[in-house]
């Protein structure tokens, strides 16, 4: 892998050197061979252009990577780094950036008591290189699961790097990833991110989140397993997902009577959950469930969230059942 930085302040070119270790440093922390000698043979080059004052882009479009919190900002005036990688010479359009906490380096440099603005912003957004992940965003990127895995399960592994491989492990659809991800649920403290993680680990996961949602004792964790249920339902369509939730809305409506009856994150994420399929034996009791929930007296925001959550089910299965009528 080869690592490029172009470094430039208002004075002109700046030197890269520090910047250009800094990214190297992380990328072989995880595995990478990396260089900084174009000579040297390499299938990847990595690109950084870190500017105190950003230049102008045009518009964005949105959807996408446009709406990431580290995607480019058109907006964004201040010390910026843009990072992107090229395979075989090829832009493949890959596009992060790293920003500052302060919009202008000679307003904070002053405020610092620092004369030179230029390398007070090349500072600051090395320390943001430091902290930045971009070795498991690669990583991600080229689908290299063993290496996020290996990394997740190493004990010298922060924890906030740990949140962050299971948050690309669940995007990235790693069904691979199950086993780990099941020792990994019953040795952390990371359960709900490990949860959200095995959403996207496909079916397999439906019996272990199924079995999680029905015995654990802790509501968040009932409710991080509903939301990966209701995830895995619209993705597969798989029919296992909807069932035990339902069963759940019917156990809990003979006792429903006040808002002090209702756990109201759990409930509200197992309705959403239910209405992510449309399974037509949910109609009744979500329907008996929408009728209480607005006889109770209570203008409180987790009622007014379970009421949307209800009425949206409702509607979902009520306009299924229509389809499948008006199909026959």
């Amino acid at each position: 892998m080869l690592v490029e930085v172009l470094a430039l302040t208002e004075k002109g070119t700046y030197d890269a050197s520090p910047l250009a270790a800094t990214v190297k440093k992380r990328l072989e922390e995880i595995g990478y061979t990396v260089t900084t000698d174009r000579a040297q043979p390499h299938d990847v080059a990595v690109k950084v252009k870190c500017e105190e004052q950003k230049t102008a882009t045009g518009t964005s479009p949105t959807g996408g990577d446009a709406d990431l919190a580290d995607a480019p900002d058109r907006l964004w005036k201040g010390p910026a780094c843009l990072l992107t990688y090229f395979l075989q010479q090829r832009d493949m359009q890959w596009k992060k950036e790293v920003r500052t906490t302060f919009p202008d380096a000679r307003q904070a440099a002053q405020k610092a008591q620092v004369d030179d603005a230029g390398k007070f912003a090349m500072d600051a957004l090395n320390q943001r290189l430091a902290e930045y992940d971009l070795p498991v965003l690669l990583s991600a990127e080229w689908g290299q699961i063993d290496r996020l895995l290996q990394l997740l399960n190493n004990s010298n592994t922060l924890k906030l790097r740990k949140v962050k491989i299971l948050s690309v492990l669940r995007d990235l659809h790693a069904e691979e990833a199950l086993p780990q991800l099941t020792q990994l649920l019953e040795t952390t403290d990371l359960q709900r991110e490990t949860i959200n993680a095995l959403s996207g680990a496909g079916a397999d996961s439906i019996p272990l989140l199924i079995d999680l949602f029905q015995t654990s004792t802790q509501s968040s964790i009932r409710a991080e397993g509903a939301k990966a249920l209701g995830n895995i339902a619209a993705r597969t369509g798989d029919p296992r997902t909807i069932p035990p939730l339902v069963q759940y809305v019917s156990s809990i409506l003979p006792q429903l009577k006040t808002s002090e009856d209702i756990d109201f994150p759990l409930l509200t994420e197992v309705v959403w959950a239910i209405g992510k399929l449309r399974w037509a034996p949910a109609f009744k009791p979500i329907a008996e469930l929408q009728e209480k929930v607005w006889l109770i007296h209570d203008n409180s925001k987790e009622m007014a969230d379970l009421r949307e959550a209800t009425s949206w089910t409702f509607k979902a299965i009520d306009l299924q059942d229509a389809a499948m009528l008006k199909a026959y």
